[in-house]
């Protein structure tokens, strides 16, 4: 269950076509909605990201906690996702990055956004870092009919 703060984050960026104010305003959100890892249940959160490519990264900072988030537990269990970024919806494969490949990320991540570089610096677990692949090319929009077999 999101906070009221995260409820009232995910209801506005909703409103107004993935725009929010506050502590968010000009930044990269996006709503990440995972499947409870014990409830079933969807949960979403609103999560800054970083592009990577055709890749959207997500940390799971928790603000520097001791503890990785709740969502990154839940998409270790269920690593099919739905990502909501600005007007578009989709489905996505949750990838947590390891080794060489989560360092190269995370500097890049931390170039970008160096507040996650002192969250890093605030707790002793490693922050995940977790590539959002999208499950289907931009613009696709399912199979077409087909006709005959020449189609």
């Amino acid at each position: 269950m999101p906070t009221s703060f995260h409820q009232s984050v995910i209801d506005e960026f909703r409103a107004n076509e993935g725009k929010v104010g506050g502590p968010f305003e000009g930044g990269d959100l996006l709503l990440l909605t995972t499947t409870g890892a014990r409830s079933g249940a969807a949960r979403t959160t609103p999560l800054g990201y970083v592009r990577h490519g055709d890749a959207l990264i997500v940390v799971g900072s928790n603000l520097g906690g001791p503890r990785h988030p709740g969502w990154y537990h839940n998409l270790l269990a269920h690593p099919v996702v739905r990502v909501e970024v600005g007007t578009s919806s989709f489905e996505a494969l949750a990838v947590p990055a390891e080794g060489a490949r989560r360092e190269e990320l995370f500097a890049h991540v931390v170039r970008a956004s160096p507040g996650y570089g002192d969250y890093q610096a605030r707790t002793g677990r490693q922050l995940p870092v977790v590539v959002l692949e999208r499950a289907e090319p931009e613009g696709w929009e399912g199979p077409r009919e087909v006709r005959t077999l020449a189609d």
